[in-house]
């Protein structure tokens, strides 16, 4: 999927702004409809460990807000959407950049807006793999996205 113009200063905007920065990752690409993006984790001076190897912070803070952003832009003004939970599993030293790839299909979406015809909310479950440039997995992330409906929030509250 190409990127929109949009979605570029979007891509420099996000990757510019300090808590993303921070965590050394950087994305290199957001689809024109958020339903993909890709990042890119270097091993460097900033993400380096005691050990010289990418440091575990840095490979959870690069991919850890951006299934919620995919979510809320992807579906839209009408859902409120937040991260609940998370969990990493190390699986191998990063010695060389990694990188992530995340993807919302049409059928995930639709599965999300039918679940909340018959509940206020839904729990999503989503996995991302760090993966070096021959596909060997570093790192593996498994992200709890909580989604609910606006109204529902606002009949709650009321």
């Amino acid at each position: 999927m190409p990127e929109s113009m949009r979605t570029r200063v979007t891509r420099w905007g996000f990757n510019l702004f300090p808590a993303y920065r921070g965590t050394g990752g950087r994305i290199t690409h957001i689809s024109h409809d958020w339903r993909e993006i890709r990042l890119r984790l270097p091993l460097n001076w900033r993400t380096r460990n005691y050990v010289g190897t990418i440091f575990g912070g840095s490979m959870y803070g690069a991919v850890d807000p951006i299934y919620m952003i995919m979510l809320i832009r992807a579906l839209g003004p009408g859902y409120v959407v937040w991260d609940k939970a998370a969990s990493i599993r190390f699986r191998r030293p990063g010695r060389t950049t990694l990188h992530a790839r995340f993807v919302i299909d049409d059928a995930e979406l639709d599965a999300i807006r039918a679940a909340l015809t018959e509940s206020a909310t839904t729990d999503r479950v989503y996995h991302v793999d760090l993966v070096d440039a021959e596909g060997a997995v570093h790192a593996s992330v498994e992200k709890t996205i909580h989604v609910r409906r606006q109204d529902s929030l606002q009949s709650s509250s009321g």
